[in-house]
């Protein structure tokens, strides 16, 4: 595993690894869905305002509560898998960090390691046992060719899985490969306290899973994962 930029501090010092073969998962390119609201067109009278008031301080109260314990700033560390890629021919690595510098968080390192399930596992676990990093994210090995082990590598360190995020990744995909998406094997969880996303390895696929997602929910995911038993 090759460090290409980290700060000083650290859980552990990085181990040394190589890098290889890259797997886009089918995925060309990929598209957000769409939101939509509800008016049912019905007046309450007066006697009725003051329940509505309260109930909407209770919602906000309890949003309130919910997100307090987000993190504002996260130390991501990124992980290219493959068998062929290098630091300047990782064009979904460049926008993984490119995403998540410009949603505000830091990108302390940026690896590569080959499709090889102890080179995965042991660089995920010694990521994760960092004190610098907060969040994980990987691209590539998450197809269904013989090579591609991120899931198998690193599913088992997992302390809780969020199988939410692979589900929310290939129903955002399928507008866009249509039933391929069942080849795609996108997931995440939690290890040492410190979410791990696994994303497929093209560029189009982590715009859709890093950009759509992952910027969206790291934060308040990595401060419950943090978040001290009362």
């Amino acid at each position: 595993m090759v460090d290409f930029q980290s700060r000083d501090t650290g859980r552990r010092s990085d181990e040394d690894g190589e890098g290889g073969t890259e797997h886009s998962d089918s995925h060309e390119g990929h598209e957000g869905g769409t939101d939509g609201g509800h008016d049912d067109g019905h007046s309450h009278g007066d006697d009725h305002s003051h329940g509505d008031d309260h109930n909407h301080d209770d919602d906000h109260s309890h949003d309130h509560e919910h997100h307090q314990h987000d993190l504002d700033e996260l130390g991501v560390a990124v992980v290219t898998i493959s068998s062929s890629r290098t630091r300047e021919t990782d064009p979904s690595g460049d926008a993984i960090q490119s995403i998540l510098t410009e949603a505000g968080h830091e990108v302390v390192t940026r690896d590569l390691v080959a499709d090889d399930f102890d080179g995965i596992q042991q660089a995920v676990d010694s990521l994760t046992n960092r004190d610098d990093v907060d969040l994980v994210v990987t691209n590539g090995g998450t197809g269904v060719t013989p090579d591609d082990v991120t899931v198998e590598a690193i599913r088992p360190l997992f302390e809780k899985e969020l199988p939410g995020f692979g589900e929310l990744f290939r129903s955002l995909s399928r507008e866009e490969i249509g039933t391929r998406v069942v080849a795609t094997r996108a997931t995440a969880g939690t290890v040492d306290e410190v979410p791990v996303f696994c994303l497929p390895g093209s560029e189009n696929a982590v715009r859709l899973g890093v950009g759509d997602i992952v910027v969206e929910v790291a934060s308040h995911v990595a401060g419950l994962a943090q978040r001290e038993q009362d």
